[in-house]
């Protein structure tokens, strides 16, 4: 039986992959720009606990997913280099997954937000 690393490094793992995600992905420096400023016009607009609470949920289930989907491609490309159809459907549906996330991402972000924008306009 194989012996367990201690905890803190299995965190240190996984803030590895995050920070090298982070570093090497434009995608989630998108979605992390798009973070900042939901965080911005939050404190701003003054959105309620719930609220919060919703943009919290869905930027943690963007940025996560968009881990996911490097780990996938990631994965896939290390097995095959060449273009083959299941590598492509893995891939394909990684990254669906992340759009279909941001997708909704964005439309409860305008349900959140843009009541509050024609308000001050």
């Amino acid at each position: 039986m194989r012996k367990h690393e201690p905890l803190y490094k299995s965190f240190g793992y996984a803030f590895q992959g995050i920070w090298r995600t982070i570093r090497d992905e434009r995608n989630i420096k998108i979605h992390l720009t798009a973070t900042v400023l939901v965080v911005i016009f939050g404190l701003l607009l003054h959105i309620s606990e719930t609220e919060w609470f919703v943009c919290a949920v869905f930027i943690a289930l963007v940025i996560s997913l968009e881990l996911v989907n490097t780990a996938v491609e990631a994965a896939v490309d290390l097995v095959t280099e060449e273009r083959r159809p299941l590598a492509k459907k893995a891939k394909d549906a990684a990254a669906g997954a992340v759009l279909a996330a941001a997708i909704c991402a964005a439309i409860v972000g305008c349900v959140i937000f843009l009541p509050k924008l024609v308000v001050l306009l």
